[in-house]
């Protein structure tokens, strides 16, 4: 009690202020979160303060931030003006003109990183940075600093529907809009005949463009079925990605990349579809945003759920789709996958889509892990046919 007493007195005496918070602190009510306000030179207690844990956001919240299409309007930054000026200095007459001119404004460009999983943090509007007027003694004004706009792998660029440019690599650039040439001084205009030019020009104006931009999810293999075929599950137990799952349809809202390890550092890129429907080419279910990801994918996986009754006309359906999306898209090549194994209508039905099928079926289970080798091994094989292709044809193949 001496002890506490004396403490309290001192301080008191020393820092009025911080004793009646420490008090506050020290109150019932707030006796569990004292410490965080709390200065202390102890490493013991000062690792004990741990930051609170963030939640998961689910895949109805994740939908928020994850955009896939914007629309954007560029302004170049425009040109610092000339100005009109002579040498004035003692002792030294007709110093003749020394306007100098004015600096270009800054571009505006698109700069891929591999960090960036969507286009929500793209602004609607920008205006790059303006040139700086120049100044007198013939000093020319700074350019407008560039303005940089981050987007993610696999944005596609339009200008009035047609495509202008395709951002696949990290680090590749486009310069959106070209900022304006500045303008000229009076030292400019300065020859034989005018020895003492009184024009100056203005900067001009950047240029102005709308441009609409696109995300389609860069991949090797799109995983590509109706709403709950497991293709959620199936990303899961080939990769570390964590979709969202669960037995309603529409589980999956936005595209999951997964990518499958193998030896010699060899990475696969696997796409989780968001689930189609029938009529998906004429946006249903939002059938086109889904669909228009699978254009970038090399080789397609079919998955098909064995425990429903002719899950042969699955496929059948999900070719027509694509094939009415775009010609040529179905022909691709792909891999057809029969899900949920475990179940037992699921082995029934297996045999009969081998007879009305002529690929290749490869049956497994993403909930029991039932032969997933064998799909892990197809997909490489899929993967080395895909590399020697743009071999052939003298391309750069896609590489994570």
């Amino acid at each position: 009690m001496l002890q506490a007493k004396f403490l309290g007195t001192w301080l008191g005496r020393r820092c009025r202020p911080t004793y009646s918070y420490v008090l506050g602190c020290l109150s019932q009510e707030r006796a569990e979160s004292w410490h965080r306000y709390l200065g202390t030179s102890c490493a013991r207690c000062s690792k004990a303060q741990r930051l609170r844990h963030k939640r998961d956001l689910s895949e109805k919240k994740l939908t928020r931030y994850f955009v896939d299409h914007r629309r954007v309007q560029v302004i170049g930054g425009k040109g610092g003006d000339g100005i009109s000026c002579f040498h004035s200095e003692p002792r030294k007459v007709f110093g003749g003109p020394a306007g100098g001119n004015g600096g270009d404004g800054g571009h505006i460009i698109l700069k891929v990183d591999r960090q960036m999983k969507s286009l929500a943090s793209v602004f609607a509007i920008y205006r790059g940075f303006s040139g700086e007027n120049g100044g007198s003694k013939n000093c020319y004004g700074s350019a407008g600093q560039c303005t940089y706009i981050k987007v993610p792998i696999g944005t596609v660029v339009k200008e009035d529907s047609k495509v202008v440019a395709e951002l696949d690599l990290h680090g590749e650039e486009y310069v959106a809009a070209y900022g304006g040439t500045g303008g000229k001084g009076n030292r400019f205009f300065l020859d034989n005949f005018n020895r003492a030019p009184t024009t100056a020009t203005e900067g001009e104006p950047g240029q102005k463009r709308v441009l609409h931009l696109e995300l389609k999810t860069m991949a090797h293999a799109g995983m590509v079925g109706f709403p709950n075929a497991g293709k959620s599950s199936l990303l899961r137990a080939i990769s570390n990605a964590k979709p969202a799952v669960a037995a309603y349809p529409f589980t999956t809202l936005n595209p999951h990349v997964g990518i499958v390890h193998y030896e010699n550092y060899e990475q696969v890129a696997v796409a989780d579809i968001p689930g189609l429907i029938k009529g998906a080419h004429k946006n249903r279910g939002l059938g086109i945003a889904f669909l228009r990801h699978i254009e970038r994918c090399r080789f397609l996986l079919y998955v098909l759920d064995l425990s429903v009754s002719e899950p042969w006309t699955q496929l059948q359906d999900l070719k027509y789709e694509l094939e009415q999306y775009e010609e040529g898209l179905s022909k691709r090549p792909y891999a057809i996958i029969g899900n949920k194994l475990d179940l037992p209508q699921s082995k029934n039905n297996l045999p009969l889509l081998r007879e009305r099928v002529r690929h290749r079926v490869i049956p497994l289970s993403a909930l029991t892990g039932e032969n997933l080798e064998e799909l892990v091994l197809h997909l490489k094989e899929l993967y080395n046919e895909y590399v020697k292709t743009e071999e052939v044809r003298k391309q750069k193949p896609l590489k994570w």
